[in-house]
């Protein structure tokens, strides 16, 4: 990865996806010149079961990603999610030091002295911290301050999310990513990720629920004044979907996928019983095929479906307590699951709201736009944070060599400071 080009790589359950974001000479902005999505191997409900199999599904998504965008690839950046990711909100406190005897200025210091205090937590030896995200400083006593650089004040107290992830996720990506002859520029949690390709920010202060519909899980973030709140990983996504097809029609796994992707709708209103369309079941071990409904279909769909949101909107309450009733956001769907037909009529009639949506991911230009789907989000997402990233960074560095003084790490400027993974 370079400061003129980012790789986003998705490995998904079933699906690796990748996005190659250049920055383009003429315009100085950074554009999506290829992408790819392959079928993946060697994972199990996003854990890497088999580090073999799962090196070669990722070699030869960035191999046809880089044939699309007519570069090469040397490192890439990644997401992890599912159910060995967790978090918890922490707050620490210090007293505001002073660079003489009358005046109580926070400078950057005191933000990395309190962010320190808030994250001085016990984290078990197989975990480690993915990230700290600052949600709110307080100064005095005086809540809702996000940067108070330069406020005077004697106490400072700061509100932060910490997410943790197995090292044992860590070690194996590294692994597999190494192996395949790339280097890993840093690790992001995916829903994280995706926030920077689909959530608009007066849906982060308001309030939303980010719901990642996934193929081995169903990932969750939620989102409260610019920060997230709470994270949650339900062990249930659309794989289970295709094998309760299977398992009622009688047919195989492969075939049910098929049937669930072309004919898949998990809302039975939005199928009109004039025009029920019919599906053939394919027949197995000399059994002749079978032909059904899709409203039959939907009806094993919608009851998988259904019993996923109601885990979704169960956890969040327990995770969010009475923050819930606060939220006034959006519930925004992303993942391959995103794209079934009715998904959205479900979830508003599970979550009781009209406020629901698809996640597409913003333009960024490029030959196609094939990328602008829900279930590239992550990789999308990949691209437009550590772009961001690295022009912070890139500031940074400019402001220090003007100075000639020595800077400190700064918190405070927004949702996604001092949350990189130190990879990076």
């Amino acid at each position: 990865m370079t400061e003129n080009k980012i790789v986003g790589l998705d490995i998904g359950t079933s699906m690796i996806r990748v996005a190659i974001g250049e920055i383009d000479p003429e315009t100085n902005r950074m554009v999506i010149t290829g992408t790819a999505q392959k079928k993946s191997a060697g994972l199990r409900n996003g854990v890497i079961v088999n580090i073999e199999d799962a090196k070669n599904a990722i070699k030869e998504a960035i191999d046809a990603a880089e044939q699309n965008a007519g570069t090469t690839v040397e490192s890439v950046v990644t997401a992890v999610g599912g159910e060995l990711i967790e978090s918890q909100n922490s707050k620490g406190v210090v007293p505001v030091s002073s660079t003489n005897k009358s005046t109580k200025e926070i400078g950057p210091a005191d933000i990395q002295r309190v962010i320190d205090s808030a994250t001085a937590i016990k984290v078990s030896d197989d975990k480690e911290k993915l990230h700290v995200i600052p949600q709110n400083f307080i100064v005095d006593g005086v809540s809702g301050i996000t940067d108070p650089i330069h406020r005077m004040g004697t106490r400072l107290e700061a509100e932060v999310h910490i997410v943790t992830v197995s090292k044992s996720i860590i070690q194996n990506l590294r692994s597999c990513i190494s192996r395949a002859d790339y280097f890993l520029g840093g690790v992001m949690l995916k829903t994280l990720a995706q926030t920077h390709s689909v959530c608009h920010q007066d849906e982060m202060e308001l309030g939303s629920i980010l719901i990642d519909l996934g193929a081995g899980t169903t990932d969750v973030l939620v989102l409260f004044k610019g920060a997230p709140i709470s994270t949650a990983s339900i062990p249930v996504g659309g794989n289970l979907v295709t094998n309760d097809i299977a398992i009622v029609t009688g047919i195989t796994t492969q075939a049910a996928e098929k049937i669930k992707i072309e004919s898949g709708c998990c809302w039975l209103p939005n199928i009109n019983p004039e025009n029920d369309l019919e599906v053939i079941l394919p027949g197995v071990g000399g059994k002749a095929p079978e032909i059904t409904k899709q409203s039959q279909i939907c009806q094993i769909i919608q009851a998988r479906m259904e019993q996923i949101f109601v885990m979704v909107k169960n956890a969040v309450v327990k995770n969010t307590k009475d923050s819930i009733k606060q939220l006034s956001g959006n519930i925004i769907l992303t993942g391959g699951g995103a794209k079934m037909e009715g998904v959205v009529d479900l979830a508003q009639h599970v979550f009781k709201t009209s406020s629901v949506r698809i996640g597409y991911p913003d333009s960024l230009g490029g030959i196609e736009e094939d990328y602008r789907k829900p279930d590239f989000a992550t990789a999308i997402g990949l691209v437009v944070s550590y772009q961001s990233m690295l022009q912070k960074s890139d500031l940074k560095r400019s402001k220090k060599r003007s100075s000639g003084k020595k800077t400190v790490k700064k918190g405070g400027d927004g949702f996604f400071k001092s949350m990189i993974k130190k990879l990076f």
